[in-house]
């Protein structure tokens, strides 16, 4: 029992250092190219293999055999399930240059290691019914929750555009009002916040500079985004250049569009709160009033005619 236990504590370590590799935050940096460019800047020569091992276990061992893993389980996988990864870990905002070998990897870790710890922990008991039943629902939920995790990812990503869009339509707006184009409008929203709206622009920026027509930049932004008021932002920018419109009259109509939208979504949250509120209230706020109020009531009538009653 006792190298049971150890060895499912290794598996699920193992298992949670890949779903937190293939979710945590990119460094944005080669692990190779960095240690490359300390050894240039101490001014020491040194082998392929010294700079190797000095990376960590996870950037040498970890990393590589989950992409191993993942390229073999692509070849089973249809290319349309493929594409959908693909852009959902886009939609994510590719979280540590997430690809969709790792991903796939630690889906089947994960799957693979809660239904072989349950299926140790029923050992002989495994094939019975209901046994069977909760290792299949375990298994596939072990599957399921990198999906569902990058789906949080993508939830929480487009609520912060949404949130920041209409204020960076005021400042391209006033930012083409002043004479600039949208090019360099969309630079400077890039420069003046740190958000996942600004690092979106700034990718879109890049990929014109390295010669990307504009149009077919915006539209990639948009699907990497997935939010419809994006969508709707970015068809009207299009439209406006193919057309000759006024670029910030365009953009004076989105952002008080954007407003207003965002108002509506504030006042439909509002309207959800008293919902929300009613199951503490009636499960935690409600039982505890009634306890104070009614309590020495309780006490006393127990204490007083029922006590002489039935203490006779």
């Amino acid at each position: 029992m006792t190298v049971i236990l150890i060895l499912i504590v290794v598996i699920l370590i193992v298992a949670g250092a890949l779903v937190i590799l293939g979710l945590r935050e990119s460094r944005g940096v080669d692990p190779l190219d960095e240690r490359l460019a300390e050894f240039a800047e101490r001014g020491e020569p040194a082998s392929l293999r010294e700079i190797e091992m000095s990376q960590s276990f996870m950037d040498r061992v970890i990393i590589p055999n989950a992409n191993r893993i993942g390229e073999f389980a692509l070849r089973f996988t249809p290319q349309q399930a493929l594409d959908d990864i693909h852009r959902k870990l886009e939609q994510a905002g590719n979280p540590r240059g997430l690809e969709p070998t790792t991903f796939f990897t630690a889906r089947f870790a994960l799957a693979f290691v809660l239904g072989g710890v349950l299926s140790l922990t029923y050992g002989s008991d495994l094939f019975q019914p209901t046994n069977l039943l909760i290792t299949f629902l375990v298994t596939a939920l072990g599957f399921s929750v990198p999906n569902i995790l990058v789906d949080s990812r993508i939830r929480r990503r487009q609520h912060e555009i949404r949130k920041a869009l209409p204020d960076a339509l005021d400042l391209l707006t006033i930012c083409v009002e002043a004479g600039l184009g949208f090019d360099a409008a969309m630079r400077k929203v890039a420069d003046k916040w740190e958000n996942e709206l600004a690092i979106a622009f700034m990718r879109a920026l890049k990929e014109i500079t390295l010669g990307k027509i504009r149009r077919e930049a915006l539209r990639d932004m948009a699907d990497r985004i997935g939010a419809a008021e994006f969508d709707s932002f970015v068809a009207a920018v299009i439209q406006s250049e193919q057309l000759g419109v006024s670029m910030a009259k365009i953009l004076r109509i989105q952002s008080d569009d954007m407003r207003v939208k965002r108002r509506q979504r504030a006042e439909a949250e509002a309207q959800k709160a008293p919902v929300k509120m009613l199951i503490p209230m009636t499960f935690l706020i409600f039982p505890t009033i009634v306890f104070i109020l009614m309590g020495p009531a309780v006490l006393l009538i127990v204490g007083g005619a029922f006590g002489d009653t039935f203490g006779g």
